[in-house]
């Protein structure tokens, strides 16, 4: 009898580790989309080292003002349609857009070495693709963790080529200052907070595949799940993300591929080595839009300390739109980029 007890307990225990082991080591599919290659994409070889994938759109008009560089969200996302769709009327002023996918995601190159994923490897690859489109004076427009990118190349970068900057529900500048984050706002700019928060989906999608691949990259450096299992997973957790980007849609966003995983945690894990040079961003003179929108997921406390470190900035609100402005209100979000870029320096 006991013989049979001690056998029913191992054969319990061993299917325990099986299911276990099951879970942490075989590769998980995702009900997502396969991802598709966007039409018109050309490609830069960097002198880092970086394979970038970009779209470029030509100003529809005779005389030419300066180039537009769109610098996306993630750490690891990638262009999205929605924001071509947006800002593509701004050729109609004179302006080239170069949207552009961050090594490791969308069009460009998935790194071997995911601990080159780094902010000053994002930081190298945005001024040298700045070299290649050669313009004396260019724009940059940086969407969350873009708008976290453009500031650290401001403080590592010369910064005479750049013209303007549009930082768009900006996420903090490095490093983080969480002195910060519970600042409240003018109660008159009627900000309020997404019914959804990031915190539920990371509890909710955080499963122990995830998590066995993510220590394997933090821990020894190695991919312990292929880039294309690993970016599906981003798919799916994008698409869960999406419910706090969103205020007034009734619908899910539907999942979107591109984003690339490895080249999200280990930028994120990059975050720890980032000097404080704010003092750097206080000696600048070029002109800022903050944006931020009503019901945007980001702190307001964030986007308050990029309005008091420089000195020629502005607010613009996106009212009745969350942290994905281009999806909710396009035309709001296109009025008032197009309005700071047509002022002069004098205005």
């Amino acid at each position: 009898m006991y013989s049979a007890v001690r056998i029913s307990i191992a054969l319990v225990a061993i299917s325990v580790l099986l299911f276990g082991g099951a879970c942490i080591l075989l590769p998980r599919a995702y009900d997502v989309p396969a991802f598709t290659p966007r039409k018109g994409t050309r490609f830069w070889k960097l002198p880092t080292g970086s394979q970038i994938g970009y779209l470029s759109i030509e100003s529809t008009t005779e005389s030419k003002r300066s180039p537009i560089v769109y610098v996306h969200g993630g750490p690891g996302g990638a262009v999205r349609d929605a924001h071509i769709t947006a800002l593509q009327p701004l050729a109609s002023l004179g302006h080239d857009i170069y949207f552009y996918d961050q090594i490791g995601s969308g069009q460009s190159e998935r790194l071997e070495d995911v601990t080159e994923y780094s902010v000053a490897r994002h930081c190298a690859d945005l001024n040298a693709l700045l070299e290649q489109i050669k313009s004396p004076k260019v724009i940059l427009i940086g969407h969350s963790w873009g708008a976290m990118l453009v500031v650290n190349y401001l403080q590592n970068y010369p910064t005479d080529r750049i013209e303007k900057i549009v930082f768009e529900v900006p996420g903090p500048i490095l490093p983080i200052d969480l002195t910060i984050k519970d600042r409240l706002p003018d109660p008159r700019l009627g900000l309020t907070s997404p019914t959804a928060t990031n915190r539920e989906t990371n509890e909710r999608t955080n499963n122990w595949r995830v998590r066995w691949v993510r220590a394997g990259a933090y821990r020894w450096g190695i991919k312990l799940g292929s880039d294309r299992e690993m970016d599906r997973f981003m798919a799916y957790w994008d698409r869960e993300l999406s419910r706090s980007t969103i205020c007034f849609s009734k619908t899910d966003l539907p999942a979107q591929a591109g984003s690339g995983y490895y080249a999200h945690i280990m930028t994120v894990q990059s975050f720890e080595d980032v000097p404080d040079q704010r003092a750097v961003l206080a000696q600048l003179e070029i002109p800022v839009l903050v944006l931020k929108a009503q019901c945007d997921n980001q702190p307001w406390g964030y986007a308050a300390e990029y309005l008091e470190l420089f000195k020629q900035s502005e607010l613009g609100l996106v009212t009745h739109s969350g942290h994905d402005m281009a999806t909710e209100q396009p035309e709001l979000y296109l009025e008032l980029v197009a309005k700071f870029l047509s002022k002069s320096q004098k205005d």
